[in-house]
């Protein structure tokens, strides 16, 4: 059970809801991928894997947060500021191409091999 409260100055009211449906109060949905870290890369030293979580919303399908495994904290925000706000399920051809002309690192194959497979994992699950 999930226990939400809202608080105002004049009502206090507090509700439980089974997990089991607050999967419908989301209006996002989070979608995660993984590739292989370039080898010799310190990504590969450190975590063998590069991983992509995206949050996206339901209905817009706009990318509202985005984390990569990145080493640095640069790295995230800049690859952050490189996405969110696209529209993942209409717009992966244009978020490749920006990744392709602005994050010149080692790691952009690997990056762009877990987004096509978030875009992937989420075109299947919108289009059941």
């Amino acid at each position: 059970m999930l226990t939400t409260k809202i608080h105002t100055d004049k009502i206090n009211v507090q509700f439980k809801i089974p997990i089991d449906e607050v999967s419908f109060l989301l209006d996002t949905i989070l979608v995660t991928a993984y590739s292989k870290a370039p080898q010799g890369s310190a990504m590969y030293e450190r975590f063998k894997h590069a991983g992509l979580v995206m949050e996206i919303d339901k209905e817009t399908h706009r990318i509202v947060d985005v984390e990569f495994t990145f080493i640095t904290s640069l790295a995230s925000s800049y690859f952050s500021k490189l996405l969110v706000g696209s529209n993942f399920y209409d717009e992966l051809d244009e978020i490749i191409e920006r990744i392709k002309k602005n994050f010149i690192a080692p790691s952009q194959q690997s990056v762009i091999v877990a987004l096509k497979n978030a875009h992937q994992r989420y075109c299947d699950e919108i289009e059941k």
